[in-house]
């Protein structure tokens, strides 16, 4: 899938599918907000609120309030692609969303997702 088609996908689409993603594996919608405001700066409000809007996942990224500068380091594959390899900035926000919901379902626990080192 072209980065011009993830990026004009409706958030809240896409969110939705993150959640289905965590909550077959028994997490929270709590759980997989809490990783989605730590990655973006939003408050819980705020993301509450973008579900009720037209919103891109593109808009939603570049509209966040302050992007985590620990995003960086987020690593390792999820859907076949390798997050810290991925250049395009707004992607790789994207994809470190991804792969934080994957660690999510995967049983990682949250502490270990939110302090990277």
């Amino acid at each position: 899938m072209d980065n011009e088609k993830i990026f004009g996908m409706d958030f809240a689409k896409v969110y939705r599918l993150l959640l289905n993603k965590a909550e077959k594996k028994n997490r929270t919608k709590q759980e997989v907000d809490t990783v989605t405001c730590w990655l973006t700066g939003y408050e819980q409000e705020q993301l509450d609120e973008m579900m009720g809007r037209s919103l891109t996942y593109a808009e939603f990224f570049q509209n966040a309030p302050a992007l985590q500068e620990k995003r960086e380091l987020v690593k390792g594959v999820v859907c076949g692609v390798r997050v810290e390899a991925v250049e395009d900035p707004l992607m790789r926000s994207i994809r470190c969303l991804d792969k934080l919901v994957d660690e999510l379902a995967k049983g990682k626990s949250m502490d270990k997702i939110l302090k990277r080192k």
